[in-house]
């Protein structure tokens, strides 16, 4: 059998150290092919934002990594996403190019690893890329290329520039909301805006969230993900104080939320919500922060290093490190390390306190990085378990009263 609920003996040391891959594979479960590549193409940013995962917390190694990704390592990576979509016969992959600030890498490298990598794989394979961009320095030029290589841009945006200006400044301490509004009014009311992929904006609950939430909309994305900060037991996102039932970011997504439920006309999709709505009409989540999911992603470092999620650099120095390289090894070659392998088997790498929740199948445990404790590994319910408890019944809630509304119009 693959695992009892109630079984123990996965999570009875340091986890993910402690997952018996051996014992999993003989149970009958099999790695799943990934299928998202992000290429850390340039390790360093233009902005220096305060809450950023990179710069900020626990894990320092990019002062160690190359500033831009070199071209033998861009063609071995791009060879390596080939090979790996060839073996599994893969009919779709995602490639983000990613940093540090990606646009830094320049154009030259950017059209190698697109035009690359469509050359590598197979025909049959549809290949979408995104780019994710401060936007500081998303021009005409930059715009057209994107146009011309089918590159969606995805723009980090924190609201008004007040919300933008309190985390996201230049060195300098300039903030970078006027720039990223030019970046973005370029991208959207022209003829580009067919290639915008959404806006990305971190809360912070100090900022009015209708406020922030209107102040988004300004730029009619196609999506808008509302990331937590990062943060974990050992290092507390700001306002959520470890063991406190307080649900300081639940109070501030709920307005937002019965803003986006309630309006007549669907402006965005918020990709927070419509997964957990998803998961509660019995879908599968698409997205890390909520659900059980197999996640299937891999990170190609600026230096080639192979990588997991490089969100986990909030954790601990290394959380992210495979001992993999491009150069040296096939991406397959992590599938079966236990790092890799807890973030496919569902339930299974829950703690106790997860698994007897009732919102176990649609809150998943929460983002995987959030769950980090010095003393237990990735062992620990996320850090913002309150909050996501809360948000996910409201929105239970809001969708269960039409639900019998409509059964009661029948």
């Amino acid at each position: 059998m693959l695992g009892r609920p109630d079984s123990k003996p996965l999570l009875a040391r340091r986890f993910p150290e402690s997952l018996d891959v051996d014992a999993l594979l003989a149970g009958g479960w099999t790695p799943l092919a990934f299928q998202q590549f992000i290429l850390k193409i340039h390790s360093r940013c233009d902005l220096a934002c305060r809450h950023c995962y990179v710069y900020e917390m626990a894990d320092q190694s990019w002062r160690d990594q190359p500033r831009r990704m070199s071209d033998a390592v861009a063609d071995r990576a791009i060879e390596r996403i080939g090979e790996h979509t060839a073996r599994y016969d893969l009919p779709e992959i995602d490639v983000i190019l990613h940093g540090g600030e990606p646009l830094l890498a320049g154009p030259d490298l950017i059209s190698r690893l697109v035009l690359g990598i469509r050359g590598a794989v197979g025909t049959g394979t549809r290949v979408n890329v995104t780019v994710q961009t401060n936007g500081v320095r998303l021009g005409p030029a930059f715009l057209e290329l994107f146009d011309s290589l089918e590159v969606h841009v995805g723009v980090s945006l924190d609201g008004d520039a007040r919300g933008q200006d309190r985390h996201r400044r230049f060195a300098d301490g300039r903030g970078s909301h006027a720039l990223v509004s030019q970046s973005l009014h370029r991208l959207t009311s022209g003829p580009y805006h067919h290639l915008f992929n959404g806006i990305l904006c971190t809360v912070d609950t100090r900022n009015d969230p209708l406020a922030t939430y209107e102040a988004l909309l300004e730029f009619d994305p196609p999506a808008v993900d509302f990331l937590l900060p990062h943060g974990n037991w050992a290092a507390p996102p700001p306002f959520r104080a470890p063991g406190s039932p307080g649900t300081p970011y639940a109070d501030w997504l709920i307005p937002i939320f019965d803003r986006w439920y309630d309006s007549p006309v669907l402006q965005t999709e918020v990709r927070l919500f419509r997964e957990i709505m998803r998961l509660l009409m019995g879908g599968a989540s698409r997205a890390e922060a909520v659900g059980l999911s197999p996640v299937r992603m891999v990170v190609i470092e600026t230096n080639g290093g192979i990588e997991q999620s490089d969100i986990l650099k909030s954790a601990f120095e290394g959380a992210t490190d495979t001992g993999l390289h491009v150069l040296t090894d096939p991406l397959d070659a992590a599938l079966l390390q236990p790092p890799i392998v807890a973030r496919q088997i569902g339930e299974l790498a829950l703690p106790d306190t997860c698994r007897a929740c009732d919102l176990m199948q649609i809150c998943g445990g929460g983002q995987y990085a959030h769950r980090y404790s010095p003393a237990t590994g990735f062992a620990e319910p996320s850090i913002y378990c309150p909050d996501l408890y809360r948000l996910i019944t409201h929105i239970s809630a809001r969708c269960e009263r039409d639900m019998a509304r409509l059964r009661g119009a029948r």
